[in-house]
């Protein structure tokens, strides 16, 4: 299911006209691995969270690797009770992805998608594109552009 959704973000990104680049690697299943075996800061990593609403919709969290998601915040920007991460078996049935593969590109999914202003501190940004052995880089302004998400601040140290 990951080659499909690399697929999706290229075809995405390319109609557009975003500048991006791919690279291939060893698997990777967290931030640090990822951001050592990219060679990058892991400040420059974009972490993607699939959450489930009180309700029981879902939404997609987007932080700097680097950083934590305050949910109470986030809950409050997205206006719902409250939020808790989604299931590896929601997260694979929502996206496609398995945890620790999820893209950022939750408007692929019909997410309404949340980024927070940590994002935006790095002019590049790094993330797995659905798979563990893919990721791709890009500026963090074409990355709100290809998205569209909501920009606010819900993460902590």
């Amino acid at each position: 299911m990951g080659v499909l959704q690399l697929r999706s973000i290229m075809d995405l990104l390319d109609r557009i006209k975003i500048h991006y680049t791919v690279s291939e690697h060893e698997p990777v299943y967290t931030s640090k691995q990822a951001a050592k075996i990219r060679g990058v800061e892991q400040k420059t990593g974009v972490k993607a969270l699939v959450l489930r609403t009180k309700e029981g919709g879902f939404v997609m969290g987007l932080v700097a690797a680097d950083r934590r998601m305050d949910l109470n915040k986030l809950a409050k920007i997205a206006e719902t009770k409250s939020l808790e991460l989604a299931s590896p078996k929601e997260v694979l049935e929502t996206t496609g992805c398995e945890v620790g593969a999820v893209h950022p590109f939750g408007n692929l999914h019909g997410l309404p998608t949340y980024m927070d202003v940590s994002v935006l501190e790095s002019d590049l940004v790094n993330f797995n594109a659905g798979l563990h052995t893919v990721s791709i880089q890009m500026k963090a302004k074409d990355l709100v552009k290809a998205v569209g998400p909501v920009i606010d601040k819900f993460s902590r140290r």
